[in-house]
């Protein structure tokens, strides 16, 4: 098996013209996941990372065949730095004269900041497009998941390939990162964490929720939004892909019920 930092030197499709454009951080232990979405000669990139990762996402992108003059929209599904950060790079290199900037009216009055005021032009909302994004021949759906974490935080949907892109849903803070994540057999009666004697997952992505969720009843809700949607791999901005649907079942199962998230973690 290759190591790690060499096999994700270059930009990996995770489903069919879907492509993580990120990258392994030795040093890190929040990994961070732009993805490029490609129909014919249009793309649109999701959570394009921080400033200091644009170098990294743009060459990834390039390395995909993808001229940045076809990125069509740039989608942030929450206002944070770490996926925010590099917006001014990205609309000054992509050139499309169609390009936009896409994310929830309610991010929207952060995410100016970003960007210098004669560009706020580009900052369009998903509810003015009908909550619905047509990429060439493929559709992307927006699904509001407030408060998990921002009151403007949603989902996108990949139709096509029914990649649900969930931002910091699904996250995980972890030194034992890889792209890909599978729970073992016995993970969904396993109750006790520390009986395993390999890595186990699940302590980071419970206590990320914790920490980066409000409050419970915002993340219960954003998983009975989940819940409802036809999912075959779920692609977070932090942390790992899950590519089988009996792991989203259980994960969705597990942050659904989980306690002790946010403030309620101060009763």
């Amino acid at each position: 098996m290759q190591p790690i930092k060499q096999q994700y030197e270059r930009p990996v499709e995770i489903a069919d013209r879907v492509f993580w454009v990120g990258f392994h951080d030795a040093i890190s232990n929040l990994h961070c996941n732009p993805y490029l979405v490609v129909e014919g000669d249009q793309a649109v990139l999701i959570d394009a990372g921080s400033r200091p990762d644009f170098a990294v996402v743009m060459m990834k992108i390039l390395q995909t065949g993808v001229s940045p003059e076809k990125v069509m929209a740039l989608i942030y599904q929450h206002p944070d730095p770490d996926l925010c950060g590099s917006m001014s790079n990205m609309v000054d290199i992509c050139t499309n004269p169609e390009l936009r900037i896409l994310s929830e009216s309610e991010n929207n009055i952060f995410l100016s900041y970003y960007i210098e005021k004669e560009k706020r032009g580009l900052m369009q909302s998903v509810n003015e497009y009908d909550f619905q994004f047509a990429l060439g021949g493929r559709t992307l759906r927006f699904f509001k998941t407030p408060f998990a974490h921002s009151a403007g935080s949603f989902v996108t949907y990949d139709e096509q390939t029914k990649t649900l892109f969930t931002s910091d849903l699904f996250g995980s803070r972890s030194d034992q990162w890889d792209l890909f994540l599978r729970f073992n057999d016995d993970c969904s009666v396993c109750e006790d964490y520390g009986r395993c004697k390999e890595y186990c997952p699940f302590p980071d992505i419970l206590e990320f929720h914790r920490k980066v969720m409000p409050s419970g009843k915002a993340l219960r809700h954003a998983m009975n939004v989940i819940g409802g949607i036809d999912v075959e791999r779920i692609a977070p901005q932090h942390g790992s892909i899950l590519t089988r649907k009996r792991d989203i079942r259980l994960l969705i199962e597990r942050l659904g019920n989980l306690t002790g998230v946010g403030i309620d973690g101060l009763a």
